[in-house]
């Protein structure tokens, strides 16, 4: 008695990954994994360097320089992710924070003002998502038009008004105090002095890996960034999500004003495109896809960590600070080969 087979053929056993494979794998699950190592390799190699930069006066430094930098990156993360960049989120910082100094100036109060330059802040990422989503123009463009008018009013008003690059005198305020404790806070360690920022950096990384990986929200951007169309046609909220995260970029640009605000109990007026280029480094340092699709928020926050300890490291170490650019340069090309190998490999994969 024969035994028939099943009318489509043999069923054939699942094909058997190699170690190899079955690393890469893992690996691709992990967009933090790469920025991770490179940290640590990195922060070895300079702590051998210079073994200042492990003291708590080095370690204080290189956490200021890389939260203010990392709260900005992760945001520009999440941006990134769904396959858009914005450029204004520095000049936003700059334009907010003079919106509060200058109210101050005119007798508000110091929450008030921080209130209405949100609400500024928030207007600027209105405008650039509605654009973005209503013309179909690319992000970079919309944004670096924006970041152009900002950036020569926020020059112009301030000549105009106060006749000097600098607005200050914030410390007078009658609530002066209450924002200091929740912008401006400090701990002494030793010969570091720590700063709350550090606390606001630690919060938004991780309430954006939270939004990333464990709502609705997130999906949609992993969706929009990953194939919008069909995202669209699944019924994902192309627009809105892409609007909300111009709005999360602009509040971010708002924190990164106010902290520096407190910190130097004023402003100073000079918005340059360097700050955005490097929040946008730093996120695609992180793991980041240019095209959208894949990244995490803990891999910006360790890109914005990698550059801070190369940037401090470099001065400790007594080399030509020049060489600091050169190395990010490398880095970011070395970022953005693997970043060719992700992509190449994520397109290998069918979808659904």
């Amino acid at each position: 008695m024969s035994v028939e087979s099943p009318p489509f053929g043999p069923r054939s056993a699942p094909a058997r990954r190699s170690p190899g494979r079955r690393l890469l794998d893992r690996a691709l699950a992990r967009p933090s994994l790469a920025s991770l190592i490179a940290t640590v390799a990195v922060s070895v190699f300079f702590a051998v360097q210079a073994p200042s930069l492990v003291s708590t006066e080095g370690l204080a430094t290189v956490l200021d320089v890389g939260a203010l930098l990392g709260i900005g990156g992760v945001a520009v993360a999440m941006l990134l992710i769904a396959g858009q960049i914005d450029l204004t989120v520095g000049v936003v910082g700059v334009g907010s924070s003079l919106v509060a100094a200058l109210l101050v100036q005119a007798g508000w109060g110091l929450w008030p003002a921080l209130a209405v330059s949100l609400l500024s802040a928030l207007l600027v990422g209105l405008v650039n998502g509605v654009l973005v989503v209503s013309t179909g123009l690319p992000s970079f463009l919309v944004t670096l038009a924006t970041f152009l008018v900002l950036q020569g009013t926020a020059l112009a008003v301030t000549d105009a008004v106060a006749g000097r690059a600098s607005v200050g005198g914030l410390s007078a305020a009658p609530d002066w105090a209450s924002v200091k404790a929740v912008f401006g806070a400090t701990l002494e360690v030793g010969d570091g002095v720590f700063r709350v920022s550090l606390l606001w950096w630690v919060g938004v990384t991780a309430l954006a890996s939270w939004v990333l990986w464990r709502t609705r929200f997130g999906s949609a951007v992993m969706g929009v960034g990953g194939a919008p169309r069909p995202a669209r046609e699944l019924g994902v909220p192309v627009t809105r999500t892409t609007v909300v995260l111009f709005l999360v970029t602009a509040a971010a640009g708002w924190l990164i004003g106010t902290l520096g605000l407190v910190r130097f109990s004023g402003v100073m007026v000079d918005p340059t495109l360097g700050n955005e280029i490097e929040f946008l480094v730093v996120a695609v340092i992180g793991g980041c896809l240019l095209s959208g699709g894949y990244g995490s928020a803990v891999g910006a926050a360790l890109g914005a960590l990698l550059y801070a300890v190369a940037r401090e490291g470099i001065v400790l170490a007594g080399w030509d600070p020049r060489w600091f650019q050169a190395f990010l340069g490398v880095l970011l090309l070395l970022a953005l080969l693997a970043n060719g190998v992700v992509r190449r490999r994520l397109l290998a994969v069918p979808r659904s």
